[in-house]
């Protein structure tokens, strides 16, 4: 599809609502892939022309689509000077990994009594898709069914506030994770880990599942605080 075939201020009965939704959500998930994945850098200046060429949209639903990224903490929209990419210092890199590390630990210990014989086979089943990745050398094939683990662990815990406050601060810790699997050998660590993590649930262990999360992420922080 071609810029030109967006018109700049589509009518909304050319647009219907659910449709413009759907737009929304889209724009936001590539831009957010693009800086997880580390496609805009820590730092770029955003081109809204360039990205609007790339995505095949007009200016509105990217601006649109910005402001959800600021609020989100992944991107800085300053006045005449337009949108970077966010920066994290040394300092929130650590803080916001020791904050993960306890949350996800939390997740675990809660998940342990209240994940259901479902969620448990599927987390197996994503964390064999893992492996197929890790064989590929597909890293961000592998990267999404590592966070989709995650993420039913959180889920599995059963406590909202967790969920949103852990949603809220791995968004900023995303692209971080994506790049401290760059080296093979932390895939391969990575995949023990995870393979402890199901055994400890398997065993209903709470306290062998946080230990395991909490280390787990603080490997992380400390593979991405050591290439800075």
């Amino acid at each position: 599809m071609q810029n030109s075939d967006i018109p700049e201020t589509p009518p909304a009965r050319m647009l219907p609502k659910v449709e413009r939704q759907r737009l929304h959500d889209t724009v936001v998930d590539h831009l957010r892939n693009f800086i997880v994945e580390g496609l805009l850098a820590p730092g770029v200046k955003l081109n809204e022309r360039r990205l609007c060429e790339t995505l095949a949209i007009s200016r509105t639903p990217l601006r649109e689509a910005l402001k959800v990224l600021a609020a989100e903490g992944l991107i800085d929209i300053l006045p005449n000077r337009g949108a970077s990419v966010s920066q994290m210092s040394e300092a929130e890199m650590r803080e916001t990994f020791e904050l993960m590390s306890g949350l996800e630990a939390f997740a675990g210990e809660l998940a342990r009594a209240r994940i259901t014989p479902v969620e448990l086979s599927e987390i197996k089943a994503l964390h064999y898709a893992m492996l197929a990745c890790r064989g590929q050398d597909d890293l961000s094939g592998y990267y999404s069914r590592n966070q989709a683990i995650h993420d039913k662990i959180n889920d599995a815990a059963r406590n909202s506030a967790l969920r949103q406050t852990y949603i809220a601060v791995n968004r900023r810790l995303q692209a971080l994770r994506f790049r401290s699997n760059f080296q093979t050998a932390k895939w391969d660590s990575a995949i023990r880990e995870h393979e402890a993590m199901i055994e400890a649930l398997e065993a209903r262990d709470g306290k062998r599942m946080a230990e395991i999360i909490r280390a787990h992420l603080l490997a992380k922080r400390d593979a991405v605080l050591a290439d800075r």
